[in-house]
């Protein structure tokens, strides 16, 4: 039976039947393959409300991340617990039998409902069947919206200065291809309040105006855009709204429906800990949808009647994917997504505390509202990418840098006190000796 840290290298190593110790083809059983390695049990719930602190410890050990290894940038992807590996191994155990029920269904997506999978995450993130397509992630989903819009020639895109490329790239492939304006507000570092951002897009917007398309959470500072409030200055204008979600799904509730916004994209790939290759995009409506065209087309990308299906018509893709996404989705409910943000918040205020008695600059809001689990601050005159390589060689230390002095620290549910005790230690070190 296998340890939780030699799994996923055996499994996909060459020759991995072996390396399962399974018999070879000819004795193999579907059985064999699921659930064969020795998994963690997870902690009772009750644990919670007699000690916090054991009751993340506990979770910690569901990561197959090393016990000496401290992570801090699930802003960039997140790693599966064992539940989620779960789900994944053992769809692909029951599905590559192609023994379904009806000798016209196969283990792949991209050209059905996919109920099961799409009911799961609408109830999730706050949305209706019908609102949700399941996409690859938050990038394609962005595509889609710059894409499918109808926009002509002079029509204004208004954006923060704090995109991710996979959020602000579609719309400048759009505009050098049919002349529409990308128009960019600052982001102040850090913002002050929510009444600042609301001036300053309020203050950016024309009669040329069309899109509205900001993070809900930046990628750039991790600060939490008060997006509720966006969208009804859009609807007050009769501008489209449109938030890159990425970061949201399994770091905060979300109910993208409360929100009020025509369009949403995520990738539940960082915080909610799924598989890497799943996203969504939210559409409000049926205006709204009317309003879209596709941008992959395959059979039933003109069926009306679909939807928000007809955007997940994409082709064949990886089922079990999906299968880990929802598993992803039931550990975040069994944690509890009230338990798991107010993790976040607690642990991301601990260390950028720390981090300003160290003298850093701080790009995280003063404003409780405007941040959740991302510190953001800058530590002159130490420079990026040298602090994140020694961090990483000298001590196993995962940051995300960015020139020349920012750190983007990320603080997911599992990370324990004693890890950020590890960076800051390494920090100081660095400090002394570069």
């Amino acid at each position: 039976m296998l340890n939780r840290r030699t799994f996923l290298s055996s499994l996909v190593a060459a020759g991995s039947m072996h390396s399962l110790n399974l018999p070879g083809l000819a004795g193999y059983s579907p059985s064999d393959l699921k659930s064969s390695w020795a998994a963690p049990p997870l902690p009772p719930r009750m644990l919670y409300e007699h000690n916090e602190d054991a009751f993340w410890a506990e979770l910690r050990k569901q990561f197959l991340i090393p016990a000496d290894e401290v992570y801090l940038n699930n802003g960039t992807v997140g790693s599966n617990p064992y539940p989620v590996l779960k789900g994944i191994v053992d769809s692909l155990a029951e599905t590559e039998q192609m023994a379904q029920a009806d000798p016209e269904q196969y283990p792949i997506w991209g050209y059905e409902s996919d109920n099961q999978y799409r009911d799961a995450l609408a109830g999730f993130v706050g949305a209706t069947r019908d609102q949700i397509a399941l996409t690859r992630n938050a990038t394609e989903s962005n595509n889609y919206i710059a894409n499918g819009l109808e926009l002509s020639a002079g029509d204004e895109v208004l954006i923060s200065d704090q995109e991710h490329p996979g959020g602000e790239e579609p719309w400048n492939l759009r505009a050098k291809r049919y002349g529409i304006v990308v128009k960019k507000f600052q982001l102040p570092r850090p913002p002050q309040n929510s009444a600042q951002i609301l001036n300053l897009i309020n203050d950016s917007i024309t009669p040329r105006t069309r899109v509205i398309f900001v993070s809900h959470i930046s990628t750039v500072t991790g600060v939490v855009m008060p997006v509720k409030e966006i969208a009804s200055l859009a609807r007050s204008k009769g501008i489209v709204s449109a938030f890159d979600g990425a970061h949201v799904p399994g770091m905060m509730r979300l109910n993208v429906n409360e929100i009020g916004c025509d369009l949403y994209t995520a990738s539940p790939h960082k915080w909610l800990q799924a598989p890497k290759g799943c996203g969504f995009l939210f559409l409000r409506d049926d205006a709204i949808m009317k309003k879209m065209w596709n941008t992959i087309a395959t059979a039933g990308w003109d069926e009306p009647q679909l939807k928000a299906e007809r955007f997940q018509r994409i082709g064949s893709s990886n089922l079990s994917v999906l299968a880990g996404l929802r598993a992803a989705i039931d550990f975040a409910n069994w944690i509890g997504m009230d338990r798991i943000e107010k993790r976040h918040r607690q642990l991301a205020d601990y260390i950028h505390a720390e981090m300003l008695k160290r003298g850093a600059e701080s790009w995280t809001s003063p404003d409780p509202s405007l941040r959740c689990a991302i510190a953001t601050v800058n530590v002159a005159p130490a420079k990026m990418p040298d602090l994140e390589y020694w961090l990483w060689k000298q001590h196993k230390i995962r940051i995300r840098g960015g020139s020349p002095h920012k750190i983007r620290l990320s603080t997911p549910y599992y990370l324990q006190k004693a890890d950020i005790e590890r960076f800051l230690a390494g920090l100081d070190e660095y400090k002394k000796t570069a």
